[in-house]
Protein backbone atom coordinates (compact mmCIF):
# COMPACT_ATOMS: atom_id res chain seq x y z
CA UNK A 1 0.00 0.00 0.00
CA UNK A 2 2.75 2.59 0.47
CA UNK A 3 4.23 1.41 -2.69
CA UNK A 4 0.84 2.85 -3.77
CA UNK A 5 1.01 5.86 -1.94
CA UNK A 6 5.00 6.61 -3.47
CA UNK A 7 4.14 5.98 -7.24
CA UNK A 8 0.73 7.95 -6.63
CA UNK A 9 3.02 10.91 -5.28
CA UNK A 10 5.44 10.22 -8.33
CA UNK A 11 2.66 10.06 -11.10
CA UNK A 12 0.99 13.51 -9.77
CA UNK A 13 4.78 15.61 -9.54
CA UNK A 14 5.78 13.96 -13.45
CA UNK A 15 2.40 15.15 -14.16
CA UNK A 16 3.05 18.49 -12.94
CA UNK A 17 6.48 18.69 -14.26
CA UNK A 18 4.77 17.77 -17.51
CA UNK A 19 2.54 21.15 -17.40
CA UNK A 20 5.20 23.35 -17.00
CA UNK A 21 7.81 21.40 -19.92
CA UNK A 22 4.73 20.41 -22.63
CA UNK A 23 2.93 23.59 -23.72
CA UNK A 24 0.27 21.10 -25.01
CA UNK A 25 -0.31 19.66 -21.91
CA UNK A 26 -3.09 21.73 -20.20
CA UNK A 27 -4.85 21.08 -16.46
CA UNK A 28 -8.82 20.55 -16.13
CA UNK A 29 -9.80 20.87 -19.53
CA UNK A 30 -12.12 17.63 -18.78
CA UNK A 31 -15.16 16.55 -20.58
CA UNK A 32 -18.04 14.78 -19.89
CA UNK A 33 -17.25 14.62 -16.34
CA UNK A 34 -19.60 15.49 -13.05
CA UNK A 35 -18.84 18.24 -11.04
CA UNK A 36 -17.00 17.30 -7.96
CA UNK A 37 -19.11 20.56 -6.34
CA UNK A 38 -22.55 21.85 -5.60
CA UNK A 39 -23.28 21.83 -8.92
CA UNK A 40 -22.82 18.03 -9.51
CA UNK A 41 -25.53 17.38 -6.67
CA UNK A 42 -28.54 15.55 -8.58
CA UNK A 43 -26.29 14.62 -11.71
CA UNK A 44 -27.18 10.90 -12.33
CA UNK A 45 -25.42 8.31 -14.22
CA UNK A 46 -23.23 9.60 -17.30
CA UNK A 47 -23.51 13.49 -18.66
CA UNK A 48 -22.47 15.07 -22.14
CA UNK A 49 -21.03 18.48 -22.40
CA UNK A 50 -19.79 21.22 -24.35
CA UNK A 51 -16.33 21.19 -23.43
CA UNK A 52 -13.44 21.69 -26.40
CA UNK A 53 -10.71 19.34 -26.63
CA UNK A 54 -7.44 21.12 -26.49
CA UNK A 55 -5.00 18.57 -26.31
CA UNK A 56 -4.08 16.70 -23.42
CA UNK A 57 -5.31 17.58 -19.77
CA UNK A 58 -4.33 16.85 -16.18
CA UNK A 59 -7.55 16.41 -13.58
CA UNK A 60 -6.83 16.25 -10.13
CA UNK A 61 -9.43 16.20 -7.20
CA UNK A 62 -9.88 15.42 -3.85
CA UNK A 63 -12.75 15.07 -0.89
CA UNK A 64 -12.60 15.32 2.68
CA UNK A 65 -15.21 14.58 5.78
CA UNK A 66 -15.00 14.84 9.39
CA UNK A 67 -17.65 13.89 11.78
CA UNK A 68 -18.16 15.01 15.48
CA UNK A 69 -20.48 11.87 16.94
CA UNK A 70 -22.60 12.16 19.68
CA UNK A 71 -25.10 8.41 19.83
CA UNK A 72 -26.33 6.43 22.60
CA UNK A 73 -27.03 3.05 22.35
CA UNK A 74 -29.87 0.35 23.90
CA UNK A 75 -31.07 -2.59 23.24
CA UNK A 76 -33.43 -4.41 26.04
CA UNK A 77 -31.08 -7.50 26.99
CA UNK A 78 -31.52 -8.14 31.01
CA UNK A 79 -28.39 -6.56 32.99
CA UNK A 80 -28.14 -9.88 34.69
CA UNK A 81 -27.98 -13.00 32.25
CA UNK A 82 -27.68 -16.59 33.01
CA UNK A 83 -24.92 -18.44 34.28
CA UNK A 84 -22.07 -18.48 32.96
CA UNK A 85 -22.86 -15.98 30.94
CA UNK A 86 -21.56 -12.53 32.58
CA UNK A 87 -20.27 -9.11 32.58
CA UNK A 88 -22.49 -8.46 29.02
CA UNK A 89 -22.62 -4.71 28.03
CA UNK A 90 -23.10 -2.82 24.96
CA UNK A 91 -20.10 -0.09 25.35
CA UNK A 92 -20.19 3.11 25.93
CA UNK A 93 -19.97 5.11 23.49
CA UNK A 94 -18.43 9.06 23.85
CA UNK A 95 -19.04 12.37 22.10
CA UNK A 96 -16.10 12.74 20.31
CA UNK A 97 -14.33 13.29 16.67
CA UNK A 98 -13.94 10.01 14.77
CA UNK A 99 -11.04 9.29 12.18
CA UNK A 100 -11.26 11.52 9.37
CA UNK A 101 -11.71 10.73 5.70
CA UNK A 102 -9.99 11.47 2.15
CA UNK A 103 -10.56 10.66 -0.99
CA UNK A 104 -8.44 11.51 -4.59
CA UNK A 105 -8.95 11.54 -7.90
CA UNK A 106 -6.35 11.36 -10.68
CA UNK A 107 -7.20 11.57 -14.36
CA UNK A 108 -6.41 12.39 -17.78
CA UNK A 109 -8.44 14.08 -21.33
CA UNK A 110 -6.50 11.77 -23.26
CA UNK A 111 -7.90 12.28 -26.50
CA UNK A 112 -11.40 13.73 -27.80
CA UNK A 113 -14.12 12.22 -26.22
CA UNK A 114 -11.54 9.87 -24.43
CA UNK A 115 -10.56 10.52 -20.57
CA UNK A 116 -9.11 7.98 -17.99
CA UNK A 117 -10.06 8.33 -14.28
CA UNK A 118 -8.29 6.85 -10.71
CA UNK A 119 -9.68 7.21 -7.91
CA UNK A 120 -8.17 6.28 -4.41
CA UNK A 121 -9.15 6.53 -0.60
CA UNK A 122 -6.49 8.10 1.52
CA UNK A 123 -7.38 7.22 4.55
CA UNK A 124 -10.58 5.48 5.43
CA UNK A 125 -12.57 3.84 8.48
CA UNK A 126 -11.29 0.56 7.59
CA UNK A 127 -8.16 0.93 5.98
CA UNK A 128 -5.88 4.05 7.28
CA UNK A 129 -3.58 3.65 4.40
CA UNK A 130 -3.87 5.01 0.99
CA UNK A 131 -5.19 1.98 -1.64
CA UNK A 132 -7.08 2.15 -5.03
CA UNK A 133 -10.68 2.34 -5.10
CA UNK A 134 -10.56 1.91 -8.92
CA UNK A 135 -10.08 3.63 -12.42
CA UNK A 136 -11.97 3.47 -15.81
CA UNK A 137 -11.68 4.32 -18.88
CA UNK A 138 -14.37 6.49 -20.79
CA UNK A 139 -15.38 6.47 -24.15
CA UNK A 140 -17.99 9.35 -25.36
CA UNK A 141 -15.99 9.35 -29.12
CA UNK A 142 -14.84 7.33 -31.50
CA UNK A 143 -12.76 9.67 -33.19
CA UNK A 144 -9.20 7.74 -32.46
CA UNK A 145 -10.60 5.03 -35.03
CA UNK A 146 -12.14 6.94 -37.59
CA UNK A 147 -13.08 10.62 -37.92
CA UNK A 148 -16.79 11.31 -36.77
CA UNK A 149 -16.65 7.42 -36.82
CA UNK A 150 -20.44 6.04 -35.39
CA UNK A 151 -21.33 9.53 -34.95
CA UNK A 152 -24.60 9.24 -35.32
CA UNK A 153 -24.97 6.69 -32.38
CA UNK A 154 -21.74 8.31 -30.22
CA UNK A 155 -23.54 11.90 -29.87
CA UNK A 156 -25.55 9.67 -27.19
CA UNK A 157 -23.86 7.01 -25.95
CA UNK A 158 -20.85 6.48 -23.66
CA UNK A 159 -18.92 3.43 -23.09
CA UNK A 160 -17.09 2.70 -19.25
CA UNK A 161 -14.59 0.41 -19.15
CA UNK A 162 -12.25 -0.53 -15.65
CA UNK A 163 -12.82 -1.61 -12.26
CA UNK A 164 -15.28 0.97 -11.38
CA UNK A 165 -18.19 1.42 -9.27
CA UNK A 166 -21.12 -0.42 -11.01
CA UNK A 167 -24.32 1.71 -12.12
CA UNK A 168 -26.92 -0.61 -9.55
CA UNK A 169 -29.73 2.07 -8.92
CA UNK A 170 -29.89 5.64 -8.62
CA UNK A 171 -29.17 5.51 -4.76
CA UNK A 172 -25.51 5.11 -5.11
CA UNK A 173 -25.25 8.66 -6.42
CA UNK A 174 -26.86 10.20 -3.65
CA UNK A 175 -24.45 8.50 -0.70
CA UNK A 176 -21.29 9.20 1.21
CA UNK A 177 -18.06 7.08 -0.32
CA UNK A 178 -15.64 7.91 2.07
CA UNK A 179 -14.53 11.49 2.07
CA UNK A 180 -16.46 11.94 -1.02
CA UNK A 181 -20.16 12.90 1.16
CA UNK A 182 -20.87 16.10 -0.89
CA UNK A 183 -23.99 15.17 -2.88
CA UNK A 184 -25.18 13.24 0.44
CA UNK A 185 -27.69 15.98 2.12
CA UNK A 186 -27.88 13.18 5.23
CA UNK A 187 -24.62 11.68 7.33
CA UNK A 188 -25.39 7.80 6.42
CA UNK A 189 -26.03 5.91 3.79
CA UNK A 190 -29.31 3.19 3.32
CA UNK A 191 -29.59 0.67 5.87
CA UNK A 192 -28.98 -1.87 2.84
CA UNK A 193 -26.00 -0.03 1.19
CA UNK A 194 -25.66 -1.46 -2.26
CA UNK A 195 -22.22 -0.75 -3.39
CA UNK A 196 -19.79 -2.47 -5.44
CA UNK A 197 -16.50 -1.99 -7.14
CA UNK A 198 -16.05 -4.93 -10.19
CA UNK A 199 -14.34 -4.98 -13.73
CA UNK A 200 -16.49 -4.81 -16.50
CA UNK A 201 -17.81 -2.90 -19.11
CA UNK A 202 -21.36 -0.22 -19.47
CA UNK A 203 -22.56 0.83 -22.11
CA UNK A 204 -24.89 4.32 -21.69
CA UNK A 205 -27.34 5.17 -24.64
CA UNK A 206 -29.54 8.55 -23.33
CA UNK A 207 -31.41 10.20 -25.39
CA UNK A 208 -34.43 13.21 -25.56
CA UNK A 209 -35.17 11.88 -21.89
CA UNK A 210 -34.62 8.32 -21.93
CA UNK A 211 -31.63 6.96 -20.05
CA UNK A 212 -30.81 3.44 -20.16
CA UNK A 213 -27.62 1.19 -19.41
CA UNK A 214 -26.41 -1.94 -19.77
CA UNK A 215 -23.48 -3.97 -18.24
CA UNK A 216 -21.53 -7.16 -17.06
CA UNK A 217 -18.63 -7.40 -14.67
CA UNK A 218 -16.68 -10.48 -14.17
CA UNK A 219 -18.56 -10.70 -10.38
CA UNK A 220 -14.94 -10.57 -8.65
CA UNK A 221 -13.76 -7.17 -5.84
CA UNK A 222 -10.35 -8.49 -5.57
CA UNK A 223 -8.66 -9.87 -9.05
CA UNK A 224 -6.71 -12.78 -9.40
CA UNK A 225 -6.66 -15.99 -11.20
CA UNK A 226 -6.87 -18.68 -8.72
CA UNK A 227 -9.12 -21.57 -9.10
CA UNK A 228 -12.37 -21.86 -7.81
CA UNK A 229 -12.70 -24.30 -5.38
CA UNK A 230 -16.17 -25.06 -2.88
CA UNK A 231 -14.99 -25.80 0.69
CA UNK A 232 -18.04 -27.57 1.34
CA UNK A 233 -20.93 -29.49 -0.69
CA UNK A 234 -23.66 -27.27 -2.37
CA UNK A 235 -21.23 -24.08 -2.40
CA UNK A 236 -20.18 -22.08 -6.18
CA UNK A 237 -17.44 -23.97 -7.76
CA UNK A 238 -17.60 -21.54 -10.20
CA UNK A 239 -17.72 -17.62 -10.43
CA UNK A 240 -20.34 -16.50 -12.93
CA UNK A 241 -20.57 -12.69 -14.99
CA UNK A 242 -22.53 -10.09 -13.29
CA UNK A 243 -25.67 -8.46 -15.48
CA UNK A 244 -26.32 -4.93 -14.97
CA UNK A 245 -28.99 -2.87 -16.74
CA UNK A 246 -31.00 0.65 -16.11
CA UNK A 247 -33.91 1.99 -17.93
CA UNK A 248 -35.50 5.30 -17.14
CA UNK A 249 -37.13 8.81 -17.94
CA UNK A 250 -35.18 12.30 -16.70
CA UNK A 251 -37.00 15.36 -18.11
CA UNK A 252 -36.66 19.22 -17.38
CA UNK A 253 -40.28 19.42 -17.90
CA UNK A 254 -40.49 23.30 -17.26
CA UNK A 255 -37.88 26.04 -15.43
CA UNK A 256 -39.36 24.82 -12.08
CA UNK A 257 -40.00 21.25 -12.66
CA UNK A 258 -37.52 18.03 -12.97
CA UNK A 259 -38.82 14.80 -13.19
CA UNK A 260 -36.93 11.71 -13.11
CA UNK A 261 -38.05 7.90 -12.65
CA UNK A 262 -35.36 5.11 -12.88
CA UNK A 263 -35.76 1.12 -12.66
CA UNK A 264 -32.47 -1.07 -12.04
CA UNK A 265 -31.54 -4.67 -12.33
CA UNK A 266 -28.25 -6.60 -11.16
CA UNK A 267 -28.21 -10.56 -11.30
CA UNK A 268 -25.55 -12.85 -10.04
CA UNK A 269 -25.97 -16.70 -10.91
CA UNK A 270 -22.92 -17.64 -9.12
CA UNK A 271 -21.65 -14.97 -6.54
CA UNK A 272 -18.07 -14.15 -5.60
CA UNK A 273 -18.25 -10.77 -3.67
CA UNK A 274 -21.28 -9.25 -2.17
CA UNK A 275 -23.17 -6.13 -3.40
CA UNK A 276 -24.18 -5.36 0.21
CA UNK A 277 -20.75 -5.90 1.71
CA UNK A 278 -18.44 -4.64 -0.70
CA UNK A 279 -18.06 -1.17 0.35
CA UNK A 280 -14.22 -1.35 1.88
CA UNK A 281 -14.59 2.19 3.68
CA UNK A 282 -17.31 1.41 6.39
CA UNK A 283 -20.47 3.09 7.35
CA UNK A 284 -20.86 6.58 9.04
CA UNK A 285 -22.46 5.26 12.09
CA UNK A 286 -19.09 4.47 13.83
CA UNK A 287 -19.51 1.48 16.62
CA UNK A 288 -22.87 1.68 17.04
CA UNK A 289 -24.71 -1.48 18.64
CA UNK A 290 -20.96 -3.15 19.87
CA UNK A 291 -20.48 -4.56 23.15
CA UNK A 292 -17.84 -5.00 25.75
CA UNK A 293 -15.88 -8.06 26.41
CA UNK A 294 -17.80 -10.59 28.71
CA UNK A 295 -17.90 -14.43 29.59
CA UNK A 296 -20.11 -16.16 26.79
CA UNK A 297 -21.91 -19.35 27.21
CA UNK A 298 -19.25 -21.03 26.53
CA UNK A 299 -15.76 -19.04 26.09
CA UNK A 300 -14.95 -15.59 26.38
CA UNK A 301 -16.22 -13.46 24.18
CA UNK A 302 -14.05 -10.12 23.17
CA UNK A 303 -15.08 -6.40 22.23
CA UNK A 304 -16.21 -5.61 18.98
CA UNK A 305 -15.94 -2.12 19.52
CA UNK A 306 -13.11 -1.72 17.35
CA UNK A 307 -14.32 0.65 14.03
CA UNK A 308 -11.81 -0.60 11.82
CA UNK A 309 -12.52 -4.40 12.01
CA UNK A 310 -16.47 -3.87 12.48
CA UNK A 311 -16.48 -1.45 9.57
CA UNK A 312 -19.90 -2.26 8.60
CA UNK A 313 -22.22 -1.22 12.40
CA UNK A 314 -25.10 0.66 11.38
CA UNK A 315 -25.69 -0.77 8.30
CA UNK A 316 -27.29 -4.54 7.39
CA UNK A 317 -26.14 -7.51 4.76
CA UNK A 318 -28.74 -9.90 3.94
CA UNK A 319 -25.66 -12.66 3.22
CA UNK A 320 -27.23 -14.18 0.36
CA UNK A 321 -25.38 -17.09 -0.57
CA UNK A 322 -24.62 -18.81 -4.38
CA UNK A 323 -26.69 -16.72 -6.00
CA UNK A 324 -28.60 -12.96 -6.05
CA UNK A 325 -31.05 -10.59 -7.82
CA UNK A 326 -31.59 -6.98 -6.84
CA UNK A 327 -34.42 -5.11 -8.57
CA UNK A 328 -34.38 -1.14 -7.70
CA UNK A 329 -36.64 2.04 -8.48
CA UNK A 330 -35.97 5.46 -7.81
CA UNK A 331 -38.11 8.20 -8.17
CA UNK A 332 -37.00 11.71 -7.94
CA UNK A 333 -39.20 14.62 -8.28
CA UNK A 334 -37.61 18.72 -7.62
CA UNK A 335 -39.91 21.41 -8.34
CA UNK A 336 -38.14 24.80 -7.60
CA UNK A 337 -36.36 24.02 -3.74
CA UNK A 338 -38.14 20.77 -2.87
CA UNK A 339 -36.76 18.02 -3.80
CA UNK A 340 -38.55 14.16 -3.13
CA UNK A 341 -36.01 11.30 -3.38
CA UNK A 342 -37.05 7.63 -3.01
CA UNK A 343 -35.81 3.73 -2.71
CA UNK A 344 -37.94 0.94 -3.56
CA UNK A 345 -35.58 -1.85 -4.00
CA UNK A 346 -36.48 -6.00 -3.75
CA UNK A 347 -33.58 -8.43 -3.25
CA UNK A 348 -33.17 -12.09 -2.86
CA UNK A 349 -30.51 -14.97 -3.36
CA UNK A 350 -30.09 -17.83 -1.70
CA UNK A 351 -30.55 -18.84 1.31
CA UNK A 352 -27.26 -19.04 3.00
CA UNK A 353 -23.97 -20.64 1.56
CA UNK A 354 -24.28 -23.99 -0.25
CA UNK A 355 -28.15 -23.29 -0.74
CA UNK A 356 -29.78 -22.16 -3.71
CA UNK A 357 -32.97 -21.85 -1.75
CA UNK A 358 -34.84 -18.08 -2.42
CA UNK A 359 -34.60 -15.78 0.99
CA UNK A 360 -36.00 -11.89 -0.12
CA UNK A 361 -35.19 -8.89 1.96
CA UNK A 362 -37.30 -5.70 0.79
CA UNK A 363 -35.82 -2.16 1.53
CA UNK A 364 -37.62 1.23 1.11
CA UNK A 365 -36.67 4.87 1.52
CA UNK A 366 -37.49 8.19 1.27
CA UNK A 367 -35.91 11.65 1.53
CA UNK A 368 -37.54 14.90 1.48
CA UNK A 369 -35.72 18.47 1.56
CA UNK A 370 -36.05 21.66 1.04
CA UNK A 371 -33.30 24.01 -0.28
CA UNK A 372 -33.13 27.51 -0.21
CA UNK A 373 -31.44 30.50 0.17
CA UNK A 374 -28.52 31.92 -2.45
CA UNK A 375 -27.76 29.36 -5.24
CA UNK A 376 -29.86 27.23 -2.93
CA UNK A 377 -27.05 26.61 -0.50
CA UNK A 378 -28.99 26.11 2.69
CA UNK A 379 -31.24 23.24 2.92
CA UNK A 380 -33.66 21.37 5.45
CA UNK A 381 -35.01 17.47 5.13
CA UNK A 382 -35.61 14.43 6.80
CA UNK A 383 -35.02 10.79 5.32
CA UNK A 384 -37.04 7.64 6.66
CA UNK A 385 -35.49 4.10 5.68
CA UNK A 386 -36.89 0.33 6.54
CA UNK A 387 -35.65 -2.90 5.82
CA UNK A 388 -37.28 -6.33 6.31
CA UNK A 389 -36.93 -10.17 5.57
CA UNK A 390 -35.95 -13.19 7.06
CA UNK A 391 -31.92 -13.54 8.46
CA UNK A 392 -32.71 -16.96 7.25
CA UNK A 393 -35.01 -19.29 5.85
CA UNK A 394 -35.39 -21.28 9.15
CA UNK A 395 -36.52 -18.00 11.11
CA UNK A 396 -40.03 -18.92 11.74
CA UNK A 397 -40.26 -14.76 11.48
CA UNK A 398 -38.73 -11.54 9.68
CA UNK A 399 -36.89 -8.96 11.48
CA UNK A 400 -36.87 -5.69 10.74
CA UNK A 401 -34.72 -2.36 10.97
CA UNK A 402 -35.80 1.31 10.56
CA UNK A 403 -34.21 4.44 10.57
CA UNK A 404 -35.40 8.12 10.91
CA UNK A 405 -32.65 10.71 9.92
CA UNK A 406 -33.56 14.52 10.25
CA UNK A 407 -30.97 17.64 9.51
CA UNK A 408 -30.01 20.95 7.80
CA UNK A 409 -27.05 21.73 5.77
CA UNK A 410 -25.16 24.69 4.91
CA UNK A 411 -23.23 24.82 1.92
CA UNK A 412 -20.15 27.77 2.81
CA UNK A 413 -19.34 27.51 -0.94
CA UNK A 414 -19.73 25.32 -3.49
CA UNK A 415 -16.64 23.08 -2.06
CA UNK A 416 -17.31 22.98 1.60
CA UNK A 417 -20.79 21.60 3.12
CA UNK A 418 -21.70 21.91 7.11
CA UNK A 419 -24.15 19.31 7.91
CA UNK A 420 -26.07 18.31 11.24
CA UNK A 421 -28.53 15.69 11.95
CA UNK A 422 -30.30 13.33 14.10
CA UNK A 423 -30.34 9.93 13.70
CA UNK A 424 -32.39 7.46 15.59
CA UNK A 425 -32.69 3.34 14.34
CA UNK A 426 -34.19 0.63 15.92
CA UNK A 427 -33.99 -3.22 15.28
CA UNK A 428 -37.59 -4.93 15.88
CA UNK A 429 -37.84 -8.94 15.96
CA UNK A 430 -34.10 -10.13 16.73
CA UNK A 431 -34.06 -13.43 18.52
CA UNK A 432 -32.37 -12.79 21.68
CA UNK A 433 -29.83 -15.11 21.77
CA UNK A 434 -27.28 -16.14 18.64
CA UNK A 435 -24.98 -18.72 19.24
CA UNK A 436 -26.18 -19.14 22.77
CA UNK A 437 -24.52 -15.51 23.58
CA UNK A 438 -26.57 -12.15 23.99
CA UNK A 439 -27.85 -10.75 20.83
CA UNK A 440 -26.71 -7.00 20.25
CA UNK A 441 -29.47 -6.18 18.11
CA UNK A 442 -32.58 -7.45 20.08
CA UNK A 443 -34.71 -4.60 20.50
CA UNK A 444 -31.81 -2.66 20.27
CA UNK A 445 -31.79 1.25 19.00
CA UNK A 446 -29.02 3.90 18.84
CA UNK A 447 -29.77 7.62 18.54
CA UNK A 448 -28.17 10.85 18.62
CA UNK A 449 -26.45 13.95 16.31
CA UNK A 450 -23.84 13.52 13.56
CA UNK A 451 -21.80 16.60 12.43
CA UNK A 452 -20.12 16.34 9.46
CA UNK A 453 -17.99 18.85 7.81
CA UNK A 454 -17.33 17.93 3.64
CA UNK A 455 -14.84 19.89 1.38
CA UNK A 456 -14.62 18.60 -2.31
CA UNK A 457 -13.05 19.83 -5.01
Amino acid sequence: MKAIFKNTILFATLLSIGTVANAQLSFGQIQNQIPRDQSGINQFDVKKDSVEFKGVSVDFGAAFALQFQAIDQFNDQPVAQPAPISGYRLNNLSNNLNLPTANMTIGAQLADGVRVNLDLYLAARHHHETWVKGGYLQIDKLDFIKKDFMSGFMNYATIKIGQMENNYGDAHFRRSDNGSALVNPFVGNNIMDSFITEPGIEVYYNRSGFVSMLGVTNSKLNQNVAEVKASAPGQNSTISPTFLAKLGYDKQINEDLRVRFTGSYYHVANMSSSLYSSDRAGSRFYSVMTHDAYTGATAAVASNFDAESNKDTGRFNPRFGNWATSIMFNPFVKYQGLEVFGTIEFASGGDKKGTDDKRTVNQFAGDVLYRFGNNENLYVGAKYNTISGKLSNADANEISINRLETGMGWFMTKNILAKLVYVNQNYKDFSQYTGGNPEDLYGGNFKGLMFEAVISF
